[in-house]
């Protein structure tokens, strides 16, 4: 006959078998519930970043005040756009809504800091023809410049040139405006293409009193020019400003000629330099807290 004692005994095992049951059931409950919210979470950072995060294109304008702007340059407006990358998130009729965002500001000066085309796409002939005749489409009152970047294969020349742009790889161009009061413009071509410093400024001490823009891919190339080069605006492409970042200052993806400016700002003293986050996105294929953008500047000769 079982003892009174020995019937508690299994009861009380009863019971914490029950707890120990119960207690695996909410830690598996738990866990599950935490691979969930992981993969959601995961999905929904890979579908914002692949999807949302490089779509969305936002015009970003700024006001840019110089004493030594001519004043026939006052309310001048320029459109700086970079890292098209045709071919990776971007296509054919995206190309066309840029023009527009583009020609409905009414620019005088539009420039473009390399990097047209994927590296990785291979644009067949017809295409290439639709995109030359959008970028044709582009409307200026005054130039249209460029500048190669290190993906811009041996055509890029050919197809910026056909599209009305002017090519400023190491050299520079007089920029007028109502008068014969000229500003300069000089470009440098992709550190990855050879750059020449020199050739570039080869007029600079005739006209050093001129205001100065500088328009190139990798924003770095700034560490390369002479103290004695007054310089007061800087316009660079290349970096898509880190292009996944964690916060404004942490970013993840630093390319070369990017890793020392790769931010949307700086300022460098005399010389003011922007860095385009670009329009299309590198390998890889994402983007976090640096969204496509187009930069338009507003010139004024004081606030």
């Amino acid at each position: 006959m079982t003892s009174r004692e020995e019937k508690n005994k299994d009861i009380q095992q009863e019971i914490e078998n029950e707890e120990k049951k119960e207690q695996i059931k909410k830690t598996t409950i738990i866990f599950f519930k935490f691979i969930f919210i992981v993969v959601i979470g995961f999905s929904s950072f890979y579908i914002y970043t692949k999807y949302v995060a490089t779509n969305g294109l936002i015009i970003k304008e700024k006001r840019i005040v110089s004493n030594r702007l001519p004043k026939s340059f006052d309310s001048t407006k320029i459109i700086h756009f970079s890292d098209l990358h045709y071919g990776s998130t971007i296509e054919l009729q995206d190309v066309k809504k840029i023009v527009k965002l583009i020609n409905i500001r009414r620019p005088d000066i539009v420039i473009f800091t390399g990097d047209l085309i994927d590296v990785n796409y291979d644009i067949g002939t017809d295409e290439l023809e639709q995109l030359i005749k959008e970028l044709s489409n582009i409307n200026v009152n005054i130039n249209k410049y460029a500048v190669s970047g290190d993906e811009d294969v041996e055509n890029y020349s050919t197809v910026l040139k056909q599209s009305g742009f002017i090519l400023l790889d190491n050299t520079s161009d007089l920029v007028y405006k109502n008068s014969n009061e000229p500003i300069r413009i000089t470009g440098f071509s992709s550190i990855k293409k050879g750059q020449d410093i020199n050739s570039a400024f080869n007029t600079y001490q005739e006209n050093s009193n001129l205001y100065n823009i500088v328009i190139m891919h990798e924003a770095d190339s700034v560490l390369d020019i002479p103290d004695d080069y007054k310089i007061d605006l800087i316009l660079a492409g290349g970096s898509l400003n880190g292009q996944i970042c964690l916060t404004k200052d942490i970013c993840l993806i630093k390319r070369k000629g990017s890793s020392t400016y790769f931010k949307e700002y700086y300022d460098l003293g005399n010389s003011d330099l922007f860095i385009s986050s670009g329009i299309g996105s590198n390998k890889p294929s994402f983007r976090f807290m640096a969204r496509p953008s187009i930069n338009f500047f507003r010139l004024a000769t004081s606030d």
